[in-house]
């Protein structure tokens, strides 16, 4: 085998958050590799042009779905609509969240509860609906997007780096469940992409800061995160599961 294990025609990969950012290039590469992809997030004008970019030379569908993944009904709503569409759900990439610092003695209750319930409750209630489908087809890729942040963190990110360990936690449990079924589940740990997310809340000392701290000199490319991606999402990755595959640019380490 060599680079057909990395194909992904016949398979269907659902990627919440995917109108931008990095789950716009994770649904692109997916799309490339051979997937009809689903993608979700709050804003239909964002998942309609997402989804014309994700296919664009390639002989894939998307089709996408608003949803606030806030909101427990709409996650299910989400789960149900993504099963209907193509029949199945092949991969999912968790990568739906979000992120307000406050320090620990400011939480206030309503921020807590909001970014728990995006970054980690909805993986959960996502994740639980369907591997139902993956069990019965004895295949499936669970990806949950957690963060350098989980295994490591800075001022104020009390809730955040919470959220993104826990996935850990819920990746190393959910592989063991799974596994015997052909489902294989796994985290993948950005470091500095500079996306809309970070760029919202980073000043721009604290971003040349982020860039400074990494091996490379700088922040990544969100095309950089695919490759890994494409590992954890298709056959060339089938004996990894229940790992954290950091892809930060040497960050952790220095």
């Amino acid at each position: 085998m060599g680079l057909e294990q990395f194909q992904l025609n016949g398979r269907v990969a659902l990627v919440t958050g995917g109108s931008k950012g990095l789950g716009l290039a994770m649904a692109r590469a997916l799309a490339q590799a051979g997937a009809d992809i689903l993608i979700s997030s709050r804003h239909a004008d964002e998942l309609e042009r997402a989804a014309s970019k994700i296919v664009e030379g390639t002989k894939r569908q998307c089709a996408w779905h608003v949803a606030d993944m806030g909101h427990r009904t709409q996650v299910k709503e989400l789960a149900d609509w993504a099963q209907s569409r193509f029949g199945k759900v092949d991969i999912l990439v968790n990568n739906a969240g979000t992120n307000k610092p406050q320090p620990i003695d400011q939480i206030d209750d309503a921020t807590w509860d909001s970014v728990m319930e995006i970054n980690l409750n909805s993986v959960m209630a996502l994740t639980r609906a369907l591997v139902v489908g993956m069990k019965a087809r004895k295949w499936g890729r669970v990806i949950h997007i957690s963060s350098i942040m989980g295994v490591l963190s800075k001022e104020k990110r009390n809730v955040y780096s919470a959220t993104k360990a826990a996935l850990l936690g819920l990746c190393r449990a959910s592989a063991i469940d799974l596994g015997h079924h052909g489902i294989t589940v796994n985290c993948l740990s950005p470091g500095p992409f500079l996306t809309d997310l970070p760029a919202s809340v980073l000043s721009e000392p604290e971003k040349q800061a982020f860039a400074d701290h990494t091996a490379l000199g700088r922040w990544g490319d969100p095309e950089e995160l695919t490759g890994p991606l494409l590992l954890l999402a298709s056959e060339a990755g089938r004996y990894i599961t229940g790992s954290n595959l950091l892809v930060d640019g040497g960050f952790v380490v220095r």
